[in-house]
């Protein structure tokens, strides 16, 4: 019986350590193929909260500042609920009846569908609604990127000043991930909840896009993180060009995400 016992701890044990780490790869793999199919340059960075290890890619890219362009709808949704612009995930604002060119933000809106539509006038105007000293405030508070908001309220991260560097963004939602920011516990529950993008057997995917202009260039992001075998994992993925006419672009952003955490053996 004792030996018996014993095999079962040892299995046990020996399970535990072989789920609890990243898939054996180099600290800085090559996923050059992944953005070469898109015509794409970027970086990717991937820790795991569990294992306190880290995947990198083009690693010279990684304290680069970028526009958050629609990323920032993590933050922005934070500080909209914690500061009590808006209640919850179900927070009506009325369309303005301007018709845009995205069918889906030509409605009433509730912030869940403002963050996965990324219905832009949505967030101006819960923007306005909480006020440069108001939002300069928390993005002190939260150390989020430069916490620049010059280029106006309802542009500050779209064409304004404020930028952020994909090392960055994985330290800000592992903030959220883990509930480390200084904000209420429901407050992060709500956000967490409404960035879930996928679910399965094997895992579940949470994250944002996002895409803006900066010198010349588009600058593309898919961030999130992913549960997998009681596991998580924060990702953030930065593409750039200077090519207008990639008609490839917005794909590129979430599909090399699954590509390489398809090899790593996450998805």
């Amino acid at each position: 019986m004792k030996s018996t016992a014993l095999t079962v701890l040892f299995f046990l044990g020996g399970l535990l350590f072989s789920c609890s780490s990243i898939p054996s790869v180099p600290d800085e793999p090559n996923f050059q193929q992944y953005y070469d199919q898109y015509n794409v340059s970027g970086s990717f960075v991937l820790y795991g909260l569990d294992s306190d290890e880290y995947i990198r890619f083009n690693k010279d890219q990684l304290d680069k500042k970028y526009t958050p362009a629609s990323t920032f709808k993590i933050c922005h949704s934070l500080i909209g609920i914690e500061t009590r612009e808006i209640e919850d995930e179900n927070f009506i604002i009325e369309w303005d009846s301007v018709p845009r060119q995205n069918l889906n933000w030509n409605k009433d809106t509730d912030l869940k569908g403002a963050l996965q539509n990324s219905t832009v006038w949505y967030y101006q105007e819960l923007a306005t609604r909480i006020g440069g000293d108001t939002m300069k405030y928390w993005l002190d508070k939260l150390e989020y990127g430069n916490a620049d908001i010059s280029g106006g309220i309802e542009k500050f991260w779209l064409t304004g000043g404020l930028r952020i560097t994909p090392n960055q963004q994985i330290s800000f939602l592992q903030k959220l991930v883990q509930n480390n920011l200084p904000l209420s516990q429901r407050t992060m529950d709500i956000v967490k909840d409404i960035l879930l993008m996928e679910e399965n057997r094997d895992y579940k995917l949470f994250g944002k896009t996002g895409w803006g202009v900066q010198d010349g260039k588009d600058i593309g992001w898919f961030i999130g993180f992913i549960e997998v075998n009681h596991m998580t994992y924060v990702f953030a993925n930065c593409i750039q060009t200077d090519d207008p006419n990639n008609q490839n672009f917005a794909k590129a952003r979430t599909s090399i995400v699954y590509n390489i955490l398809t090899e790593l053996e996450l998805m």
